[in-house]
């Protein structure tokens, strides 16, 4: 089977792929901030309150749970321009080609954006943000275009 199928055969197909994987970066970004409390002598005594040992973390751990506190900024943002995309695609059709491509390309650039962060190279993490953040603009705008002018 052809995986581009799996993108583009029904026109909200991208739409709901973005959800998935805004979502699965999410959830990625556990992993670094895990690796960081594990490096920080994580016990079990610190579930009572797991923010307190961000003092103890090294400097890279705490980018980690930046990074991963980011993370979920950036779905609350994202995943409402994915739907009105999604709606959009259902009711009116197919929304333009490089809008399917930002809604694809958005969680690509947040997982570098962790990797970024992580790893404090300060301009590729800004531009990842700045470039994940117009991507998720672009699904705003035709989605709402879409639903706007449609008859």
């Amino acid at each position: 089977m052809d995986l581009s199928v799996l993108f583009t055969d029904a026109p909200a197909a991208p739409y709901a792929w973005s959800l998935v994987f805004a979502g699965s970066v999410v959830i990625f970004s556990i992993v670094p901030l895990g690796a960081a409390r594990s490096q920080a002598d994580f016990t079990m005594s610190d579930m009572d309150a797991p923010r307190a040992m961000f003092d103890r973390l090294p400097a890279w751990g705490k980018r980690a749970s930046w990074a991963h506190q980011n993370s979920f900024e950036s779905f609350g943002l994202h995943a409402p321009a994915a739907l009105l995309a999604l709606i959009a695609a259902l009711q009116s059709g197919p929304l333009p080609g490089f809008t399917a491509a930002a809604a694809l390309i958005q969680p690509v650039l947040r997982l570098i954006y962790i990797g970024a962060y992580v790893g404090n190279i300060a301009p590729l993490r800004g531009l990842c943000w700045a470039s994940a953040l117009v991507c998720t603009g672009i699904l705003y705008l035709e989605g709402l275009k879409a639903l706007i002018y449609s008859t």
